[in-house]
Formats: structure tokens, sequence, C-alpha cells
């Protein structure tokens, strides 16, 4: 990938309006990041705004400079050491920043997740199916933070853990991990998707989390309350067809409700290293490493005409609804639905949600 490219792929991720599903949506279609900028102004103007607010190649060019300088790099969805497993998830990160050996997303790797104000005997469990998991070769993939993320990535110290946190690469939360998130990053992989210099802001964090789900074949849950992260990962993980896993708890204990929950709802029980490697099964075919897959322009282009268009408008409103539903209403191909929800977003008038469903702003 030539540095002409790159910028021009960063810019577009950088750029308001340009979330992960629309960046992926504008590679296929126009088969490089530097045709999807040119094209932008246009379907931005298609999309009822004015002009297109395109992130400058200054402010690409000192995040490129300024990761550099940190020590670490960007890795692009089709690049060879992005994992296959993400790359599948609908809505995968368009790029990541990393710092550390990317190999360790080429093992089998398991996600543990939990409550931040976990109990003792939480954080140990946690810990010793990390040590384990490790022996076994898996890479234990968490979210550093407070509690149970902690407890799993100092277990795998001694082996492969990454670790994916909410802010910059260079910013540390909570401050207490300040050693643990330089050592994750030097010895072993620690994974950011915001630029350099972003605060851990509420908002970042199901961000964070839908990636340490699809890094993982499986997630396990150790103590979780019903409304917390760490099931909103482990729901992530279901719906990307993955295994999800939980560590039963006392029904009087208000941190074992969200796992008790999971398995009442079908998640597997887990009470070892085994029950956990039973559950993801043998090692899956698509965690061997392939070559890249660069972006090709897609063959189909439909286009809908004026009045098309106002109708698929006009079917939306603050209520998300599915895609599939706005194509079967309109009875307008699918292609030429896509590139109308695509016109409108970059323009700022709709916004996405989980599940392929679409509402307005």
């Amino acid at each position: 990938m030539t540095h002409a490219e790159r910028l021009a792929r960063l810019r577009l991720i950088r750029t308001p309006h340009v979330g992960p599903v629309s960046w992926h949506q504008l590679m296929m279609r126009f088969g490089s990041g530097e045709a999807a900028l040119e094209a932008l102004p246009h379907l931005v103007l298609r999309g009822g705004a004015g002009k297109a607010r395109i992130a400058p190649a200054e402010v690409a060019l000192r995040e490129l400079d300024r990761v550099a300088e940190l020590g670490a790099r960007h890795i692009f969805s089709d690049e060879t050491d992005y994992s296959l497993l993400l790359r599948e998830v609908e809505g995968a990160p368009p790029v990541i920043i990393v710092r550390g050996d990317t190999a360790m997303l080429q093992r089998p790797c398991v996600a543990i997740v939990g409550a931040r104000n976990a109990s003792a005997a939480a954080c140990r469990f946690a810990r010793q199916l990390a040590v384990d998991l490790s022996a076994r070769d898996v890479t234990v993939v968490s979210g550093l933070a407070r509690g149970v993320d902690t407890a799993a990535h100092v277990g795998a110290l001694g082996g492969a853990t990454a670790a994916v946190i909410a802010s910059g690469i260079d910013i540390a939360f909570p401050p207490e991990n300040v050693q643990l998130q330089e050592k994750i990053a030097v010895d072993q992989l620690l994974i950011a998707e915001q630029p350099p210099g972003t605060e851990p802001l509420a908002r970042h964090f199901p961000s964070r989390n839908r990636i340490i789900a699809g890094l993982a074949q499986g997630t396990v849950v150790i103590e979780a309350a019903p409304k917390s992260g760490s099931l909103i990962t482990a729901r992530r993980a279901g719906d990307y067809g993955r295994e999800v896993m939980a560590v039963p708890g006392s029904p009087l204990d208000p941190r074992a409700q969200g796992c008790n929950l999971l398995i009442r709802e079908g998640a597997t029980l887990i009470q070892n290293v085994d029950d956990v490697l039973e559950a993801i099964g043998p090692i899956d075919a698509r965690m061997l490493r392939e070559p890249a897959r660069p972006y090709a322009v897609t063959a189909t282009q439909g286009e809908a005409g004026e009045g098309d268009r106002r109708a698929i408008a006009e079917l939306l409103g603050p209520t998300p609804v599915a895609i599939d539903e706005l194509v079967r209403q309109s009875g307008q191909p699918a292609a030429a639905v896509q590139l109308v929800l695509l016109e409108l977003e970059l323009a700022g008038r709709i916004e996405r949600h989980a599940g392929a469903r679409i509402s307005l702003m």
C-alpha cells in the first residue's frame, strides 16, 4: 500500500459522519481511499448536506507521525496482520493502532471480561483461568479495566495477552494500570481504535467492547451486573456467532446476576479451562494467516432515481428499522437502498444501530 493510499484511508475514517460501516462501503464501491475521498463531496451533496468536511491531510499526517513516535503502527482491515476473526465483524474497525506482537492474534483467542468491582474470588478465578489458557497456547483478550480485566491480563503475562483500550494508545486508564499497560505494549499486544491523545470517554467503551468480542472465538464473563459493559461484550459475541460463556455465582450477589442471566439465556456454564476449550472447539480455520485481500470495486453499482430516493428517505424515522425491511418496503434493489443510506449517513442525517438497523438522527 502506498503512503498516499494510507493517508487517504486515514483521512476517510477521520472525516465526520464516516463510520466503520460507511468506510467499508466506500472502499468496496470505489476500490481505494483516494477514489473514495474524491467521490465524497458529491455523495454528501446528494445526501442533502452542503460541503463535505473532509479531514485535512495535515491532521492525518500528524497522526501517522505521532503513532510512529510512540513505537506503534496503523493496521488497515485488509492488511495481513489484521485479525481474520475481527475482519468478519459487522462494522469492524477500518484501522487499528497497535503496539506489540500481532502474531498473538493468529492464535486461538478467548476474551475474559467482568466486573470492575469484582470480588477477590472472581479476580482469583480470572487470573487462574488466564494462566491455564496461556498454558494451552490461547491468547487472552480483555479491556485493561479494573477488576476482572486486570486479573486476566496479569494471569496471561507468562503466555499471550492482548489488551484493547478505549483511549488513544498513549493514554493509560485506569491510572493504576500504567505499568501493566506499558508491559503489555512491550511484551504482548496493545490495541486502540481511537487516535493518539483521545481520552477514554464513555461513548468509546461500547466500540472497544465490540473489538474484544470480535477478536475472540469465545467470551467468558466472570461477575457482571445485568446492564454492565461486560454483558454488552457478551451479547456482541453472540451476535457475531461466537461462543458466550459465563461463570455462575450466588443469586445473593448482585455482581453475579448478569452471569446467571446469561446462563439462563443459553450461555455455556464455565468452571475451568477444560470447559472453555470444549466450548470453543478445535482451532478455527479462520485463525490461519491468509494473504491480504485488497478492496475491489463492486460489480453492483445500482442507483435509485430521485423520486425513489425520496421514497426511501420517507420510510425512515426516529425508530431504528432493519435495512432489509427498507429494501422490502421500497421495492428497490438492495444496492440502490444501500447507496441512498450511505449518502444520508455521510450527510449526517441517519444513525446506524446494531443488527443492521437505521434511524433518522
